[in-house]
């Protein structure tokens, strides 16, 4: 399995990128059903240059991640995009459009978010041990992104998944076969476990 936290993919400075004469259609055009975990990721990195040239309209940005969140690839594609994109302040300061959006799959996006905390909680001590302070700051901020979420979502069940995240840092639980899956020793449960802490 692919871990759900890679490297910053892209930059979305609107200098870098103009503007899409024709915004909508790549939208509208999407099977989202069909889309792989690698196909995900191009469509959200597409999907969020859009939004960040102010291309779409809320109900348009609402309707298309909805769209995506509704399948795990679409939704581990676009978490994958958006928590890690650089430049982009709906990331640090999500808007009612995107809220409606991810709370359209709840089942699906709280568990992402659930595992999402973890992972880049844990990773950033790993850089931080490897001293590479750039990758380090940018698993936190993953994980601050991950924890605004969590917080502004209020997705049912959600609180219960981190409920059995936190029991499963000592050896037993629901998340138990994740955390030694990555091989988190007790110093990434640790931080886990404040990071879950920190969540309102």
């Amino acid at each position: 399995m692919l871990p759900l936290i890679l490297p910053a993919l892209l930059s979305l400075s609107p200098a870098a990128h103009p503007l899409n004469p024709h915004p909508n259609t790549m939208v509208a055009s999407i099977n989202y059903t069909d889309l792989s975990f690698e196909q995900a990721i191009a469509h959200s990195q597409e999907l969020l240059l859009e939004i960040a040239a102010n291309n779409l309209s809320d109900q348009e940005m609402t309707t298309a991640i909805a769209n995506l969140v509704a399948t795990e690839n679409g939704a581990r594609g676009f978490f994958v995009t958006f928590l890690t994109a650089q430049n982009f302040p709906l990331a640090d300061q999500p808007n009612p459009a995107l809220l409606t959006a991810l709370s359209s799959s709840p089942a699906i996006v709280g568990e992402l978010l659930v595992k999402n905390l973890a992972m880049a909680t844990a990773t950033e001590i790993l850089h931080q041990r490897r001293e590479d302070i750039d990758a380090a700051q940018g698993s936190q901020q993953v994980a601050q992104r991950t924890q605004t979420l969590i917080n502004e979502l209020s997705l049912p069940g959600l609180p219960e998944k981190l409920t059995e995240l936190e029991q499963s840092l000592d050896g037993s639980g629901a998340y138990e076969a994740f955390l030694q899956r990555w091989n988190y020793d007790q110093e990434q449960r640790e931080a886990i476990r404040q990071a879950i802490a920190k969540v309102e």
